[in-house]
């Protein structure tokens, strides 16, 4: 006798990671059983049927307008943050192939020898044939972050959300690791999240969801199974960013 899987809410989905996510207990780089352990949480997902992009950041080994660019030109910073997303990238699509799952990384910097350039139909023909995408480079110019390369991606490939994974369980009025009056939304708009200058993504991110009205779960990335359920909708499950409060 078999069981039928609880049905995906979202057909379609953009999950975007921080570098950070690839550090482990590390100050510094990528740590490949980190890297396993989240490879682990996109299949859960995958396997109900949602068809998923990833855009990873490079904040674990090179960000452009952090102390470590030091006085570099800003454009050249930026260029060497987006190859470090290409590393992560790489990173990841190793670790879900070994579990598996086919993926594909796209770059929007010309590297074949690591991945195919980012085009936008051959992006959604390999989410139709079931393909893990990762999205590596931003959109390839500087003085863009990886939230803006998210939304720009996001809406590109018609996906239905960005799921947004952090290491917190949501919005909060405040940072909750150093406020612990801070309250969590459940549901939050885009105007709020402008106004009240919550960091959930850069402002540039939240105005390009907002002005074509592609939803933001912020969400958990510890907790094991999230990714899922959030892909399910489960109640609970972080928080919703959106037009208009439902």
């Amino acid at each position: 006798m078999t069981t039928d899987k609880p049905a995906p809410t979202f057909r379609r989905v953009l999950l975007k990671l921080s570098g950070e996510a690839l550090l482990g207990e590390q100050s510094f780089g990528i740590d490949v059983n980190v890297a396993r352990s989240v490879a682990e949480e996109i299949k859960q997902a995958h396997q109900l049927g949602t068809q998923i992009a990833v855009v990873v950041g490079g904040g674990n080994i090179f960000r452009g307008v952090s102390a470590s660019a030091g006085n570099m030109d800003r454009a050249s910073a930026d260029y060497i943050g987006m190859l470090a997303t290409v590393m992560n990238a790489v990173v990841l699509q190793d670790a879900l192939e070994k579990i598996g799952i086919q993926t594909r990384v796209l770059s929007a910097i010309d590297i074949p020898q690591l991945a195919e350039p980012f085009i936008r139909r051959r992006a959604i023909r390999h989410l139709e044939k079931g393909r893990i995408v990762i999205l590596a480079a931003g959109t390839g110019n500087p003085f863009f972050s990886t939230d803006s390369a998210a939304a720009l991606r996001a809406l590109e490939i018609k996906a239905d959300a960005i799921l947004k994974g952090t290491k917190v369980d949501g919005v909060y009025s405040a940072d909750p690791m150093k406020d612990p009056s801070a309250t969590r939304f459940e549901q939050i708009t885009f105007q709020e999240v402008l106004e009240k200058r919550l960091k959930v993504m850069d402002a540039s991110a939240i105005s390009l969801c907002r002005d074509n009205s592609l939803p933001i779960i912020v969400f958990n990335m510890r907790t094991p199974g999230n990714i899922a359920r959030v892909v399910r909708n489960d109640v609970g499950v972080g928080t919703l960013v959106c037009l208009e409060k439902q």
